[in-house]
């Protein structure tokens, strides 16, 4: 499927490819109800889908399907997106996307999941989108649990009935030095009692980096600004910025694993 030049009809090799600056002044006409630019913004990120649908690629489901049902999620994306964020449109829409394909899958899985149990699922899944929306970052189990008023375990056990396993590590797409991976859009909070240990490792190797570290972390994970983007806002190079970031995420790697 990775090397798949047609799909759904669209000839992904003659799919454009714009600059930043291009997208942004296209979504702002968008957000201004310029029905054309829409379009266009829509054409411009059918790569951004197809890289998603990509990750998929060992599903048994036809890679046409999901691409188009990526396509609704880019569509949420579009309409949700806000431009005074100051966050790149990928990093927004990636994990929108995702959510689109993953719903599309778990609802045409093979493996049986009780009645009782994916109705939890679906509506911490809707409280989880709800959260997200409100603020501006991924929501906590122990919040979606009281947004649906639940118990938390049964929150976290639910959404791992339904999820599939995957490394956050992995790439879901990747414009020119620009990689999101998943660990990049949304946290681990379907194993909360598993990955307690973890967190705490986390939380100490954060507390032993300098303060210009994790404001590079900051910016660069939570905020979603590249590393020139940072470089600019902080007063140094992006070589500076590259290297620092790097050896904080060493850092991190290093504190957990000895933990």
């Amino acid at each position: 499927m990775a090397n798949k030049v047609a799909i759904c009809g669209v000839d992904t090799n003659k799919l454009p490819k714009l600059k930043n600056y291009e997208l942004e002044d296209l979504m702002k006409r968008v957000k201004q109800g310029d029905e054309l630019a829409r379009e266009e913004f829509v054409v411009a990120n059918l790569r951004l889908v197809l890289s998603v649908v990509q990750r998929f690629a060992s599903k048994k489901e036809k890679a046409d399907d999901m691409f188009q049902v990526g396509c609704v999620g880019l569509m949420k994306a579009i309409d949700n997106f806000n431009i005074d964020l100051g966050v790149k449109f990928s990093t927004y829409a990636v994990p929108m996307i995702i959510g689109e394909i993953r719903r599309f899958l778990r609802d045409n899985n093979s493996i049986r999941v009780s009645r009782s149990l994916r109705d939890t699922a679906y509506r911490s899944l809707q409280a989880r989108e709800k959260l997200t929306r409100e603020y501006k970052r991924e929501p906590s189990i122990e919040e979606i649990s009281k947004e649906v008023g639940l118990d938390y375990k049964n929150v976290a056990f639910s959404l791992d009935a339904i999820s599939d396993t995957i490394s956050l590590n992995q790439p879901v797409y990747k414009d020119g030095s620009e990689t999101v991976r998943i660990m990049d859009q949304v946290s681990d909070n379907k194993n909360n009692d598993e990955n307690l240990m973890e967190q705490i490792a986390l939380k100490d190797a954060i507390i032993g980096l300098s303060e210009r570290e994790k404001l590079i972390l900051n910016l660069r994970y939570f905020i979603g600004k590249t590393q020139m983007e940072v470089s600019n806002e902080v007063g140094i190079s992006q070589a500076q910025v590259s290297r620092l970031e790097k050896n904080a995420l060493k850092t991190i790697k290093k504190h957990i694993d000895e933990y």
